[in-house]
């Protein structure tokens, strides 16, 4: 892994970010001490949809925004 001092740092540091970006970790040093390393950040995966949870135990029928439609709209006309 390279070690960047901070001047250079601030100097390139677009370039860096981008080359951490793309999986090449750097840390950047004061006086030859290590301080703080860079490295991209992995995105987590997305959380499952609401009925992805219980896969083949619940099904939604095919009619489910229709269903009770009839009724409903009786109950308003009434």
């Amino acid at each position: 892994m390279k070690t960047i001092n901070i001047h250079e740092a601030k100097t390139h540091l677009s370039r860096l970010v981008a080359a951490a970006a793309a999986g090449e970790p750097f840390v950047i040093a004061r006086a030859g001490k290590p301080l703080v390393k860079v490295e991209a950040i992995t995105p987590k995966s997305p959380p499952p949809s609401r009925l992805d949870i219980l896969p083949g135990v619940f099904t939604v029928p095919d009619d489910f925004d229709r269903m009770g439609q009839n009724s409903i709209a009786d109950d308003f006309e009434a």
